[in-house]
């Protein structure tokens, strides 16, 4: 079951635009045994990427087989984004992948496409855990924590 979000989330993304989110986490993560999730906050506090590290660690992602997942973290009113990838994918892909999630989710967010930029970012993330993490039979994935908010 998919969990309600706060109002505030409707301003800035239908429930179109959630279920596609989910959906492309979906699509990312069966390609994957890495773990990708998006997290939705009003504003940021402090630093962005420090705070997403802080999220990151609280959502308990650090905790994956492989230390192998991914934290899209967007602090909607602020406009501000950040990508926290867990120990052993950044040990395999470097800054090169999340300076290329971080091009294509700019570009997008400023054409104001929000829903197509967090979309393009989660498949390209999935690309990259696939290519070094490939999906496992016993690995389960749920859905309904694809889109988290706070």
């Amino acid at each position: 079951m998919v969990e309600p979000h706060p109002d505030w989330v409707e301003r800035h993304f239908s429930p179109a635009d959630l279920e596609a989110i989910r959906a492309a986490v979906a699509a990312a993560e069966r390609q994957t045994a890495g773990e990708i999730r998006v997290h939705l906050e009003r504003r940021a506090v402090g630093d962005v990427l420090a705070h997403a590290r802080r999220v990151f660690h609280a959502l308990g992602m650090h905790r994956t087989h492989h230390r192998a997942s991914v934290l899209l973290y967007l602090a909607v009113d602020d406009r501000k984004f950040a990508i926290v990838g867990d120990d052993g994918i950044h040990a395999r892909v470097g800054y090169r992948l999340w300076d290329s999630v971080r091009d294509v989710l700019q570009r997008e967010l400023r054409a104001g496409r929000m829903r197509d930029g967090v979309t393009a970012a989660v498949a390209e993330i999935g690309r990259a855990l696939g290519a070094h993490f490939p999906p496992r039979p016993d690995d389960p994935k749920d859905a309904a924590q694809a889109v988290t908010t706070a």
